[in-house]
């Protein structure tokens, strides 16, 4: 197993920690939140430090997931991936055992597949997305970079979503659309694209 390092203690962080010890490929050594509450600890994993102190966790043997959560905007998240590889840390690529992943589809670095998603074959999720509980990705869609595909959300096939955007809960795209760089795709909604 490989030691891992959590960025962002929220509610997120919380799901992300199940999911990855039920997938026991990481180990997580530690997160890192703000300043206040680094010693506190989430479910039982310790908070060790601030943004500031990640350069100095980085290793050939250390890999890092961004567990702050995106609620329609990604600037967060991008912010927090590009520090990240600006000092060359390795992303962790999470998928939850109780996940299926068509051997046919590729999952960016840094992406997080929560419990009881589908995604179908010829899916390309890319960097630093989340693809929540339930989510179902169906066949030839894209994803890219920096997406919030929400709880139980469906994407039809060969739909493309552009990098930034937020699939709100129960959401349902038609086939075929594209929806545009940083959308906001309201939950319960089925959208036919413009």
């Amino acid at each position: 197993m490989m030691d891992l390092y959590l960025v962002g203690g929220g509610g997120h962080c919380h799901s992300c920690i199940d999911v990855i010890e039920l997938e026991k490929k990481y180990i997580i050594k530690g997160i890192f939140d703000k300043k206040e509450n680094i010693n506190k600890e989430i479910l039982g994993y310790k908070i060790i430090g601030s943004d500031e102190d990640i350069p100095e966790y980085i290793s050939l043997n250390s890999y890092f997931l961004i567990t702050v959560g995106q609620i329609k905007s990604p600037k967060i998240r991008i912010k927090i991936f590009e520090n990240l590889k600006k000092h060359n840390a390795q992303m962790a690529t999470v998928v939850s055992p109780r996940a299926y992943v068509s051997k046919y589809s590729k999952i960016g670095e840094g992406s997080i597949i929560l419990h009881d998603s589908l995604i179908n074959s010829n899916v390309a999720v890319g960097m630093n997305c989340i693809v929540n509980t339930k989510a179902l990705i169906e066949h030839d869609a894209i994803i890219e970079n920096d997406c919030h595909i929400s709880t139980a959300a469906v994407v039809n096939g060969n739909c493309h979503i552009e990098a930034g955007s937020f699939i709100g809960s129960n959401a349902v795209l038609k086939e075929c659309i594209r929806v545009a760089a940083r959308s906001i795709v309201p939950a319960g909604s089925f959208y036919r694209g413009k």
